[in-house]
């Protein structure tokens, strides 16, 4: 029997599309490592829900209730069937006394999350919807990009981004298939080749400056 499947024996749950595991405000005393599936992150702003990121395997979460025994600041949803480790304090506590490589993987995870989080603010002051978009696909590429022979890899499902990035979502499809159409970008299905972000770097310029000062 393998480490994963011995982990999931003691610690795991099974959980179908659609379960909510757990709401923004209410007290939580548990984390969660998702072995397969994904897992929506979502926060209410201005009483409207946001993803802030949809999280696969290996990625963990719901651990600031255990670290800072305070409310949960954001929801958490089954986005895909998930098979998740269940951990409690005492638990948690056991694996960060034992095993260093497993607090310091959690501090770099944490401090990844804090650029990403300053990542989504910038997004925001982008004004043109466009912007908005190219900006998301490189911040993608920049911190969770797969790299290949000739370019980046990353997943971009369409129909998550107008939550995250408050453009509808038939603005967001039409900005993609201008990034294709001009070859910027290459889709299958919720995934994304840049085969060069420098230049989708320079079309987002062209973007700021075309919302600036009208059409060049």
């Amino acid at each position: 029997m393998g480490a994963e499947e011995t982990l999931f024996q003691r610690f795991g749950k099974e959980f179908p599309q659609g379960t909510e595991l757990f709401r923004e405000g209410e007290a939580g005393k548990e984390m969660f490592v998702i072995q397969a599936g994904r897992v929506a992150i979502s926060k209410r702003v201005r009483d409207v829900e946001k993803v802030l990121a949809v999280l696969g395997p290996g990625e963990f979460f719901g651990e600031m209730a255990i670290i800072s025994n305070k409310p949960r600041n954001a929801s958490a949803t089954v986005n895909e069937d998930a098979r998740l480790l269940v951990i409690d304090p005492k638990t948690f506590e056991g694996m960060i006394r034992g095993n260093a490589e497993i607090a310091v993987r959690m501090i770099k995870k944490l401090a990844e999350r804090l650029s990403e989080a300053d990542a989504q603010l910038e997004n925001l002051l982008h004004n043109d919807p466009a912007s908005r978009v190219v900006h998301q696909i490189l911040q993608a590429c920049q911190h969770r990009g797969r790299p290949l022979d000739e370019g980046v890899e990353i997943d971009f499902a369409v129909r998550e981004l107008p939550r995250q990035i408050g453009v509808g979502e038939p603005a967001v499809r039409a900005v993609v298939d201008r990034l294709e159409r001009s070859g910027l970008v290459e889709r299958d299905g919720d995934r994304m080749t840049v085969p060069d972000t420098a230049k989708l770097h320079d079309f987002l310029q062209y973007l700021e400056m075309k919302w600036k000062f009208g059409d060049l």
